[in-house]
C-alpha cells in the first residue's frame, strides 16, 4: 500500500450527497478480485453517455461534456470534494481501488458511510471529515479559482489552502499511523514476522508429530 505523508494537489468536485458505492464504480464491473484497472470505470453512469461493460476500450466511448471530471480544468487532480454521506451503499471494497486508481489520494466531505470510510484507510486512500460549513467554502473557491490545490498534510492533520489557511481535521491514530507507513492489514503482518517464524519453531520443537507429512 502506498504511504500517504503530504499530498499537494488538484481539487475535483463531486457536488451531490448520498453518492453510493454502485455511482462510484457500478455493479458490472466488479468482476475482478485485484486492485487495479477500475479508475477508467469511476463514476461510469455520470461520466460516460453509453453503457460501459467489462473489457471495453472506453477510450471510444462519448464522454458527458457536464461531468465535472471530464472538464479540462480537473484532468489530474488527486483530491475530491464532496458532499454528506459519500460512500453509502453497499460494503464493495471496488469503490476505494476506483478511486486510487483513477488517481485521488484524499477525499474531503462532511460525513462518510461507515464501511466506505473504513475501507478507504485499508487502501491507502485518505478520507478527510470537516465541517459542512468549510466544505462548502472549499467549493466556492474551488469554483472561483481554475487550478484550484489543497495541501493535505497526514502528520500534522491539516489542509491547508493556497492563501495558507489551515483546516485541523482528526484521524484515528492507528490508522494515521498505518497511512504514514504504507501499512495494510498484511502489512502489519509482516512486521511481526520474525516474531511468527520463531513461534512456528517452537511449536515445531515442541510437537513434531503435527508437521509430520503423510505419505
Amino acid at each position: 500500500m502506498r504511504a500517504f505523508t503530504v499530498e499537494t494537489g488538484l481539487v475535483a468536485p463531486m457536488d451531490r450527497a448520498n453518492v453510493d458505492t454502485d455511482m462510484i464504480i457500478p455493479k458490472q464491473f466488479l468482476k475482478s478480485i485485484k486492485r487495479s484497472g477500475f479508475g477508467p470505470n469511476l463514476f461510469d453512469e455520470q461520466r460516460y453517455l453509453d453503457e460501459g461493460q467489462p473489457g471495453r476500450d472506453n477510450s471510444q466511448r462519448p464522454l458527458n461534456p457536464d461531468f465535472p471530471l471530464n472538464a479540462a480544468r480537473y484532468q489530474g487532480a488527486s483530491v475530491l470534494l464532496a458532499r454528506d454521506n459519500f460512500g453509502c451503499g453497499s460494503s464493495r471494497e471496488h469503490a476505494p481501488w476506483a478511486l486510487d486508481d483513477y488517481g485521488f489520494r484524499c477525499v474531503i466531505a462532511p460525513s462518510y458511510a461507515d464501511i466506505f470510510y473504513n475501507n478507504c484507510f485499508k487502501n491507502g486512500l485518505l478520507p478527510i471529515v470537516l465541517d459542512a460549513a468549510i466544505v462548502e467554502q472549499l467549493f466556492q473557491q474551488m469554483y472561483a479559482n481554475e487550478g484550484y490545490q489543497l495541501t493535505i498534510d497526514l502528520e500534522r492533520q491539516v489542509v491547508i489552502t493556497s492563501a495558507g489557511d489551515e483546516m485541523a481535521f482528526e484521524v484515528d491514530a492507528f490508522r494515521k499511523h498505518c497511512l504514514l507507513h504504507g501499512l495494510d492489514e498484511i502489512g502489519l503482518t509482516l512486521e511481526q514476522a520474525d516474531a511468527i517464524r520463531t513461534y512456528e519453531t517452537g511449536w515445531r520443537q515442541q510437537s513434531p508429530w503435527l508437521f509430520d507429512v503423510i505419505q
